[in-house]
């Protein structure tokens, strides 16, 4: 037997009480978590197993040349990857949302340590790069943010956020030199 359910609330399940309205949802946030899990957790297997592997594979009778190898080939894949894939990484916005009254954003990437973390700036804020970056597609104050225009349910929320939508007026003057 199928139950009716029948929902009170008056607001969009898109929108969120502190942040407002959900104007972008990034479709890689579940394979960016995946993957940088996955690397945290090949690190701290790693960390526990090295004690191990340099006991059983007697490496400590070897040349200082092999010791420094076999270590830095070790520290590349156990520190070096987890680093890189968060530079890489901590731009790319999974979710954008968007408060009318104040006309600020509120932006949710994930942090070091996996965990979500918003960052709120007004549209005035948004800079966008004067040459185009591989992992930026607009600065909000300072930081980076990465978000895929085709994603966005109504253009015209794209169009606000980098201010493509302000007329433009040029000046005589200006045109003239």
């Amino acid at each position: 037997q199928g139950v009716a359910v029948r929902s009170l609330s008056t607001s969009s399940p898109h929108d969120h009480p502190e942040h407002g309205r959900l104007v972008y949802k990034g479709n890689l946030a579940k394979t960016v978590l995946g993957v940088k899990f996955f690397s945290y957790s090949t690190s701290v297997f790693n960390l526990f197993m090295m004690p191990y592997i340099m006991l059983k594979s007697g490496i400590g009778v070897e040349s200082l040349l092999v010791q420094a190898a076999f270590y830095g080939l070790i520290g590349v894949f156990t520190f070096v990857t987890p680093v890189t894939l968060h530079i890489l990484t901590k731009g790319y916005v999974i979710r954008l949302y968007y408060k009318d009254e104040v006309d600020t954003y509120t932006a949710i990437t994930y942090n070091a340590i996996l965990a979500e973390k918003a960052t709120v700036f007004h549209q005035k804020d948004v800079k966008i790069p004067d040459i185009t970056k591989m992992f930026t597609t607009f600065y909000a104050k300072t930081k980076s943010m990465l978000v895929n225009p085709t994603l966005f349910p109504n253009p015209q929320d794209y169009n606000h956020l980098m201010g493509y939508d302000k007329s433009s007026f040029f000046k005589l003057e200006e045109l003239e030199e």
